[in-house]
């Protein structure tokens, strides 16, 4: 009797163990379901990681226009947006985003045709835009997203000069933003970081439907 009673002890050990394995091995499967979806998302995944993509890919083509073409401003204008991008990729990191991720620009990003070409193309061969009357609607179908920029609130375009006045409005909240064009970039329109937050919904870096006009 105490032998088979000592076989049963036995058997009921060994299940106790092999269930603790399993729930175990169960335990290490969920650990690493969940480190998994910790990994970074990308700009297809996310709406964050889309806008933040979308600014980090402005700032480079900015940068590879200058490098293309320099002139006396090119280094200072290149640091500058050097600076820029290692503060996208802080927010990029915080927002759980891929690190150093790019979008071309915002109509890339969009899926609509790129403004690649419009953007390094001379002056002569670039879209009218800039000769819109006060008032009248520009950029149709642009995407707005923000340069990264400190600063007054301001913007800057591949299309309009200095000294141009912009009214962008986000569609999805209403909020606009009246603002002058202070500076170049690959983009129609592309707000600095203190008139982006005056028309974007929390936590959104891209305003997908967007309303520009030329007021001044």
């Amino acid at each position: 009797m105490s032998r088979r009673r000592t076989l049963g002890t036995k058997k009921k050990v060994a299940l106790l163990v092999s269930a603790a394995a399993v729930a175990g091995g169960g335990a290490f499967v969920m650990a690493s379901t969940s480190n998994a979806a910790q990994s970074p998302q990308t700009a297809a995944e996310s709406t964050v990681c889309q806008g933040l993509a979308t600014a980090l890919g402005n700032n480079q083509r900015f940068i590879d226009g200058q490098r293309s073409a320099p002139d006396a401003q090119s280094a200072a204008r290149i640091a500058n947006r050097e600076a820029v991008i290692a503060q996208i990729k802080v927010q990029q990191e915080a927002s759980g985003c891929a690190v150093g991720e790019s979008a071309q620009d915002s109509q890339a990003a969009a899926g609509q045709p790129s403004q690649a070409a419009s953007a390094s193309a001379p002056a002569s061969q670039a879209p009218p835009a800039g000769n819109a009357a006060s008032g009248q609607q520009v950029c149709n179908g642009s995407t707005v997203t923000l340069s990264g920029e400190a600063g007054a609130p301001a913007a800057s375009s591949n299309q309009f000069p200095a000294g141009t006045k912009l009214k962008v409005t986000n569609l999805d909240n209403n909020k606009s933003t009246t603002v002058e064009v202070t500076s170049v970039s690959g983009s129609c329109a592309l707000l600095n970081n203190a008139a982006f937050e005056q028309v974007r919904e929390p936590g959104k870096f891209l305003i997908r439907r967007a309303l520009i006009e030329k007021v001044g």
